[in-house]
């Protein structure tokens, strides 16, 4: 059987970032939306949900599949994931820029290359200035 590439999916656990930012939905909203349209997708709709007493959730949809964010910001930490599919939309580019926004103190993250047969499992190249205060 031969199997081509579906897309990539990009997922990172960052730590050490502002409360503030973590706990606006609504400033998480808008920064999807511009990380979304900075890699070049097509934004198809957003949700994000504030909860009590902290914390956030925010998806946004995409034509080519979505970016996504879930906060604790009594800890500093966000789990932001990225999948998009075929080859024109680049979810590096959608990541580095929440980095950037983001400025965490720290960054890990996976890329895995979908519909390869095997999944395959890199280590996400994040732009270090990105993570410069």
């Amino acid at each position: 059987m031969e199997y081509s590439t579906f897309g990539r999916h990009v997922a990172i656990d960052t730590w050490g970032v502002d409360f503030n930012l973590l706990n606006d939905a609504e400033w998480l909203k808008q920064q999807l939306v511009e990380a979304a349209e900075v890699s070049g997708a097509t934004v198809l709709g957003v949700q994000a949900k504030q909860f009590e007493p902290q914390g956030a959730t925010v998806l946004c949809l995409l034509s080519e599949s979505h970016i996504s964010i879930h906060t604790y910001p009594e800890r500093g930490f966000a789990a932001i994931d990225c999948y998009t599919c075929g080859e024109t939309v680049d979810p590096q580019i959608a990541i580095d820029y929440l980095v950037s926004v983001l400025k965490p103190e720290k960054v890990f993250g996976k890329k895995l290359v979908r519909g390869v047969g095997e999944m395959n499992v890199y280590e996400p190249e994040v732009k270090k200035a990105a993570l410069v205060k």
